[in-house]
C-alpha cells in the first residue's frame, strides 16, 4: 500500500491534512509505536504526518510556576531538563522506562499517551500529576485532563482531525512529591504487569493534604482512583492508610489474564506496588 508522507510546519497545516485525509492518517511523533504497527500490519495508514518541525510541539517551557511540554518532545530531551525532573521526578521516573535510550531519543509522551496502550509508563505519573493536555483542531483549542484522553485499547477521544500540542504541569505547593513505579518480568524493555502513579502534597505537619493516585495495566484505560487518593488524604501516610490504599487499588482492578500475568495476579500486585511507590513519594514530599 502506498503510503503518502507530509511534515508540516504549522499547526494549521497538520489539522488540514488530517482534516482533509479520506482515507486513514496517522500522526508520526516518534515512530516507535506507529512505525512497528505499520510494519506488522497492525495498522495501515494512507497518509503519514510527522509533526516534528512544529516549533509548539517541540518546547519545553516555564509557564505560571509550572511547565509546559511540547507532545513531540523526545524523552531524552525530557530527562536532560533539569528542572523539570527537580519539579516531576515522577514524570520523568515513566519517561525513563519507555523502551531503550535509543527508543526514548525519539519517542514522546505525547505519542505514548496516542498509542492507547493500558500499560503506558508515562501515562499514570502524567494522571497523578493532574497534567493538561492541550489539543487543537477544525473547531479550535480546547484544554483537557490527560485521564480523560485514552477511552480503551488503541482508542482515545481525540477527533480525526485533532492533535495533542503540549501538556501543562501546573506549580507544586511546599511539601509535594510524586513518583512512578511499574512491575515487570524483566527489568528493561518490557511492558508493565502494574504501573502505580502517586502524586501528593504534605502541610508543615507532615499530614497529607491532596493526592492522585493512577493505575496502569489493570483496565482498558489508565485509572484514576478516588478511593486511593482518599486513603491518604488527612493521614501521615503511616501503614493504616497505605494498608487502606493497597486495598482500594486492589479493588479499582479490572485486568485481564495474559502472558505477563493472571488477573488474580496483577490485583494483588497493585496492592503493593501502590504502597512502594506512595512511599517513594513521600519521601520526595519531605524533602521538599
Amino acid at each position: 500500500m502506498d503510503v503518502r508522507y507530509e511534515a508540516p510546519q504549522t499547526l494549521e497545516a497538520a489539522v488540514a491534512l488530517l482534516a482533509g485525509a479520506t482515507a486513514p492518517a496517522k500522526i508520526l511523533a516518534g515512530g516507535t509505536d506507529v512505525i512497528v504497527q505499520m510494519e506488522t500490519d497492525l495498522i495501515e495508514p494512507s497518509l503519514l504526518v510527522d509533526i516534528k518541525k512544529i516549533p509548539e510541539l517541540r518546547q519545553i517551557t516555564a509557564e505560571n510556576g509550572g511547565f509546559r511540554i511540547g507532545a513531540a518532545v523526545p524523552g531524552m530531551e525530557l530527562m536532560a531538563h533539569k528542572a523539570l525532573n527537580k519539579a516531576w521526578p515522577g514524570v520523568l521516573d515513566g519517561v525513563k522506562l519507555i523502551g531503550s535510550i535509543q527508543v526514548r531519543g525519539r519517542a514522546s509522551i505525547g505519542g505514548n499517551l496516542c498509542n492507547g496502550s493500558p500499560a503506558a509508563d508515562s501515562v499514570p505519573p502524567l494522571i497523578a500529576a493532574g497534567a493538561i493536555a492541550r489539543i487543537i483542531g477544525l473547531k479550535g483549542t480546547r484544554e483537557v485532563p490527560v485521564e480523560q484522553i485514552p477511552t480503551g485499547p488503541g482508542k482515545t477521544s481525540l477527533a480525526k482531525d485533532e492533535i495533542i500540542v503540549s501538556f501543562f504541569l501546573p506549580a507544586r505547593p511546599p511539601h509535594s512529591g510524586d513518583a512512578y513505579q511499574r512491575f515487570t518480568p524483566r527489568t528493561e524493555m518490557d511492558i508493565a504487569v502494574v504501573g502505580v502513579g502517586v502524586n501528593l502534597t504534605l502541610d508543615n505537619g507532615g499530614t497529607c493534604t491532596a493526592a492522585r493516585v493512577a493505575l496502569g495495566a489493570v483496565a482498558p484505560t489508565v485509572l484514576l482512583v478516588k478511593e486511593c487518593a482518599d486513603a491518604l488524604i488527612g493521614t501521615k501516610v503511616d501503614n493504616a492508610a497505605l494498608e487502606k490504599l493497597a486495598a482500594a487499588a486492589s479493588a479499582a482492578c479490572r485486568p485481564i489474564d495474559d502472558k505477563r500475568g493472571t488477573k488474580e495476579y496483577r490485583i494483588k500486585i497493585a496492592g503493593v506496588l501502590a504502597k512502594r511507590t506512595a512511599l517513594a513519594a513521600l519521601e520526595v514530599a519531605r524533602k521538599n
